[in-house]
């Protein structure tokens, strides 16, 4: 009988919960030698049966098992033992042994079921690299690596990489296909693997615009039959006969693919036959493109296609089809929600954070995108079409203005209108403009500050000042806060003068819109009038980090530099819009005037000559490089500028004096003298010319050196009776008429007379005698030669 623990207190509710039970101890078996005989030996086992009894597998007399004991039996030590009672002797149960479980297991035994090992069980058996069907596994794992990587460095931009990896990777394929074909075991190819190789090879070809190699790789995969819907593919090849300029081919590719692509898959086709009608445009058959748009229009319309229609229909000139061409443009469903879904409620807390969160999300991104597309084929279309739908360009507009108030873009109506006043003023027809404007001043507050700021902007640039600034305050009261209004009315603050209420209204329209470069340029020009140069100077730096490339605000930096005396930074931002205009002429004279005023000559004719180069016009640019080849003594190279100075400027006689020294300074006397007499012929009056003609001929030995003596007297007297004229008509004193004949000593040689050269009238042959005998023999001075 088993040994049951009784409770002896009944207050002791855990009492004997403690002791030990030596009877379910299974660790000392071992040490008991009853049950240890029993199981290796027949001790205590029962005979066995000899006598048989007909109708059992045995004996014809079944054997009891432990389901008919009535009560469990002890062993020597007391434990239970689930096995059959025969005789009145225990017999061990067989599982015991058969299960390979003795409790003198330690750890670290291997655990081994069946008997089959007494020690540690081996090691799995390591993999053979070197077999060919492991060889053919690596092989295609690294063709597949391959074209992974040609993917990703296609789409990292580095075209010719992705090329040799598609190659390397065609490579690798060819010779795993040598390598099945050699082994027994596997299939010779693998279709889908070869595909891809072929496929990713291809399309590196075309991106690489390697056409020929693109389109013999994609005719491999079409030729052969063992890949499934390659016919698609000839899609890919009309694209690049397409790019070739090849549209007959393409044409016929295009068809090809189409005719192998099934109704089910109409996206694909309509693409398809999207493509054909755009060859066929660039073909000039503007009818079969015309079938292929209406195709699609009716079965699946989009905006892309319907603008395409309308400018096939005007091609052809066709004025009721391109009208109803347009109606189908406006009614094609964008699939594009209401916007006010997006506008917050005071009523949902959780709502408005969802609205907020996707306001701006990818697919309200995508559905501004859409529309944006949507409206822009509309305003061009009309625009298009608006002189050729009807008799004049007003009534064309008005139609599709018409057109399109009746559709779902009712709110682009009044931008079509805005639009027509912008075509006219395009047109140079500023009347017209304006009348379109004004009649939207009774539109809706957005319109009407639209209307009156565009109003505004052309009274500004017809300089109407006063006009403009009522249509900015106009714009302003319908949209306070309509930063373009503003702006207006900021300029013509700015045009009166007026830079304190400029700078007010400039930086409320930068409240209004953070992003409005026009106020922040003006801003800093405001600041630069008030000799506010260091704000300025924050304000543009601000706006170049907004348009970086922006040239004016390049050179409003230098100025403000060179305004603050610091010539280094004003050239290093001329440097750096240099790099943006590398043809300024002015930015260049720039340049050089700041290295000629830091000293640096050589730097300085370098920037100067490319300002030549670029522009041959420039006076201040043409003097600089005259003055610097004489003073460096290279006079032959200075009468190149001076000879351009004298085109632009002939009525001047200075460029040809300048000339002419040149020659002079340069030691060709016989040619500087040519010069001189030219500049005689031209300028008869110049003192200067006839004084250096009297010098030359003098040294010269010339006999002409009496003549040129006699016209020069002859020219000073007749200026010093001119001055005294003026003198004397000016204050009518003898002293003044004194003080005039002693200044006409030191006259100015160059003078000019402000009246332009005297009106020639004949002379008497007296008064000719008499200067022919005032001159005739006097000898010629000293004082009256040159210095």
């Amino acid at each position: 009988m088993e040994n049951v623990h009784l409770v002896e207190d009944d207050d002791d509710l855990y009492s004997g919960y403690n002791d030990y039970n030596a009877t379910f101890d299974s660790e000392e078996l071992d040490n008991d030698e009853g049950f240890q005989q029993a199981v290796r030996t027949s001790h205590g086992r029962r005979p066995p049966m000899t006598a048989k009894f007909p109708g059992t597998a045995v004996g014809g007399r079944p054997i009891g098992t432990s389901f008919g004991a009535r009560a469990p039996l002890v062993s020597s030590l007391g434990r239970p033992v689930t096995a059959a009672i025969q005789g009145g002797a225990a017999r061990p149960m067989t599982a015991v042994r058969a299960a390979g479980y003795t409790s003198a297991l330690t750890r670290g035994t291997t655990f081994d079921p069946l008997g089959q090992s007494k020690g540690p069980a081996p090691p799995l058996e390591a993999r053979n690299d070197d077999t060919p069907e492991e060889k053919i596994k690596i092989l295609e794992k690294r063709v597949n690596e391959l074209i992974a990587e040609s993917c990703i460095a296609h789409s990292q931009g580095s075209l010719q990489l992705a090329l040799e990896k598609a190659k390397e990777a065609g490579r690798k394929e060819r010779a795993l296909v040598r390598q099945r074909e050699q082994s027994v075991n596997g299939d010779h190819i693998n279709p889908d693997l070869t595909y891809a190789v072929l496929f990713n090879l291809a399309n590196q070809y075309a991106n690489n615009e390697m056409y020929p190699e693109a389109l013999n790789t994609y005719q491999v995969i079409v030729k052969n039959k063992m890949f499934t819907n390659a016919g698609r593919l000839k899609v890919n090849m009309a694209n690049i006969y397409f790019k070739q300029k090849n549209y007959p081919k393409a044409i016929k590719f295009y068809r090809m693919a189409l005719d192998q692509i099934s109704n089910a898959h109409k996206e694909t086709r309509i693409k398809i036959l999207q493509n054909i009608g755009v060859v066929f445009v660039r073909m000039g058959q503007y009818s079969d493109a015309v079938t292929s748009f209406e195709h699609i229009m009716s079965e699946s319309p989009n905006v892309r296609t319907g603008f395409n229609l309308v400018l096939c229909y005007y091609a052809t000139g066709d004025r009721d089809r391109m009208k109803k061409a347009f109606q189908k443009l406006v009614a094609v469903p964008l699939g594009i929600g209401d916007e006010d879904k997006y506008i917050p409620t005071n009523d949902d807390t959780h709502a408005n954070l969802v609205i907020e969160a996707i306001k701006n999300d990818k697919l309200h991104q995508m559905e501004r995108e859409r529309k944006a597309l949507a409206e822009k084929f509309i305003m061009t279309s009309a625009k298009l079409i608006a002189p050729a739908i009807e008799s004049s360009f007003a009534a064309g507009f008005d139609w599709c203005v018409d057109t399109v108030k009746s559709s779902q873009y009712v709110e682009l109506a009044n931008d079509l209108e805005i639009n027509k006043a912008i075509t006219y003023l395009r047109q140079k027809d500023f009347k017209q403009a304006v009348e379109s404007l004004k009649m939207l001043e009774k539109k809706d507050s957005r319109v009407k500050s639209a209307a009156a700021t565009n109003l505004s902007f052309l009274y500004f640039l017809e300089k109407d000042y006063e006009q403009a600034d009522r249509y900015a305050d106009l714009a302003m009261s319908a949209d306070r806060y309509n930063p373009a209004a503003l702006i207006n009315k900021g300029n013509t603050c700015f045009v009166r003068r007026d830079y304190d209420k400029a700078e007010d209204l400039y930086r409320e329209a930068l409240r209004n819109d953070s992003s409005c470069t026009e106020a922040l340029y003006n801003l800093g020009l405001t600041y630069k009038r008030l000799n506010r140069l260091e704000e300025g100077l924050d304000g543009f730096l601000k706006l170049h980090a907004i348009l970086r490339n922006s040239s004016q605000v390049m050179f409003q930096l230098a100025h403000l530099y060179e305004l603050l005396d610091d010539p280094q930074q004003a050239m290093d931002w001329l440097m750096q819009l240099i790099s943006v205009t590398p043809t300024d002429p002015q930015v260049l004279a720039k340049l050089g005037g700041l290295h000629d005023a830091e000293g640096d000559k050589p730097q300085a004719l370098q920037y100067y000559l490319e300002s030549f180069r670029h522009f041959p016009s420039n006076m201040v640019v043409i003097e600089w490089l005259g003055a610097y080849y004489i003073e460096t003594q290279f006079c032959e190279k200075a009468i190149r500028y001076f000879e351009r100075a004298m085109l632009i400027q002939p009525t001047q006689a200075k460029w040809q004096l300048m000339v002419a020294s040149c020659y002079r300074r340069s030691g060709n006397y016989q040619q500087a003298l040519e010069t001189y007499k030219d500049i005689h012929r031209r300028f008869p009056e110049n003192i200067e010319c006839l004084r250096f003609l009297v010098r030359l001929c003098t040294d010269m030995g010339m006999r002409e050196v009496q003549e040129y003596a006699t016209k020069m007297k002859k020219v000073e007297k007749m200026k010093e009776i001119r001055e005294q004229r003026v003198r004397s008509g000016r204050d009518g004193s003898a002293r003044a008429r004194r003080g005039g004949r002693e200044g006409s000593a030191g006259s100015d040689a160059s003078y000019v007379d402000p009246l332009g050269p005297q009106t020639e009238r004949p002379k008497t042959a007296a008064k000719k005698r008499g200067e022919e005998s005032d001159f005739a023999d006097e000898e010629l001075g000293d004082d009256l030669l040159p210095e």
